[in-house]
């Protein structure tokens, strides 16, 4: 098949990478400079958008935040309703999806403008997130409020755009499910991985190693296929969930969706015999997709310097992949998976590393 990404990002490249180990023809669109490219080379190919998507037999992506009049201009080879990818990628619609489906999230509250934004708060007596509707990663359009606490600098800045006011959440861990559902509604997913954030970004993952209860296992993966289900969704999507309660009570809320391959699965590209880039392509042109095998990985994520430090290339458990992006603070520049054999070496390693290989932004 021939496949047209939009974005060329490391995503991006990923994905071109899978579809080309899979026989399939790849070229991606750049939605910073405007541009058709091959993969692997930031060199145009001279194609406009009209003539690439004419080409391709399936358009895809590698992020959410992709411009209206280019979702309308490829939406007719997309496998998703450009309505239902626009009610994924806005966060009052997509809580309220959540809540329609009966998904469990933290409370919230949309707003539109600063004025009502200024009333939610003016009521509120409990501890909040406040984030844009569209938009914002890593930490960014996003804010925290309590009572007591000065509001106007928050209101001015955050009332800017619409956005929600979520009550903040008790949690005992973030973690994620990626997985893949077929053009046959079948799913593929990845056991829950841990998440571990540093000022908003996520620092390290770990997979196959830490131990989740198996009755959070099948939350993750039904409220997967209940979501994707109901948008008769085709590929990879990612879905960040904090756990709450103890013991036989824990359950999982819905923190974000992602409709996409997602950082927190960049571990499978070690740990597994079917990559999530590889399980997207699988899926969306209609290749069957494996029963998944995982081995104990910790993902760590390089932000804001360089390059890796030589002994990590040299290291034989160590699997580097470098994104080729200009370094500054807070920006992901690659990742690093790491065999480990326990959650216990997988945590003394992080904490090895994390300093070394990332540059936070001052918050």
């Amino acid at each position: 098949m021939k496949v047209l990404i939009l974005g060329n990002g490391q995503l991006g490249q990923m994905l071109g990478k899978a579809a080309i180990q899979q026989g399939h023809e790849c070229i991606l669109y750049s939605d910073r400079d405007h541009q058709v490219k091959a993969l692997g080379s930031q060199q145009a190919l001279g194609l406009t958008l009209d003539e690439a998507k004419e080409w391709a037999d399936v358009v895809t992506w590698e992020h959410e935040h992709l411009a209206d009049d280019l979702i309308d201009a490829t939406a007719d080879k997309w496998l998703l309703k450009a309505s239902l990818f626009r009610q994924l990628t806005d966060r009052r619609t997509q809580k309220a999806l959540c809540d329609t489906l009966e998904i469990p999230t933290s409370e919230w509250q949309p707003f539109n403008d600063a004025a009502e934004l200024e009333s939610i708060l003016a009521d509120c007596d409990r501890a909040v997130v406040i984030k844009s509707a569209k938009g914002g990663y890593d930490g960014k359009g996003q804010w925290r409020w309590k009572p007591g606490q000065a509001k106007d600098d928050i209101i001015a800045e955050a009332g800017q755009r619409p956005g929600i006011v979520e009550d903040m959440i008790d949690f005992s861990d973030e973690v994620s499910v990626v997985a893949a559902r077929d053009h046959h509604g079948e799913q593929r997913g990845y056991p829950l991985t841990l998440n571990v954030h540093r000022k908003g970004i996520l620092a390290y993952s770990i997979a196959g190693a830490q131990s989740f209860s198996e009755a959070l296992e099948r939350q993750a993966q039904a409220y997967h296929q209940k979501l994707t289900d109901e948008l008769d969704y085709i590929g990879v999507l990612a879905i960040e969930f904090f756990v709450v309660g103890e013991g036989d009570d824990q359950q999982l809320l819905v923190n974000e969706i992602a409709p996409r391959v997602h950082n927190s699965g960049h571990w499978t590209m070690s740990g597994s015999n079917c990559d999530q880039f590889n399980l997207h392509m699988r899926a969306i042109t209609g290749l069957p997709t494996p029963d998944l095998l995982v081995a104990p990985t910790l993902m760590l994520n390089a932000i804001g310097i360089d390059g890796f430090p030589e002994v990590l290339w040299e290291a034989g458990a160590a699997d580097c992949h470098w994104y080729g992006k200009d370094a500054r603070p807070g920006r992901k520049v690659g990742h690093v998976n790491l065999m480990v054999d326990s959650a216990e070496r997988a945590h003394k390693l992080a904490d090895q590393w994390c300093d070394e290989l990332q540059v936070l932004k001052d918050t």
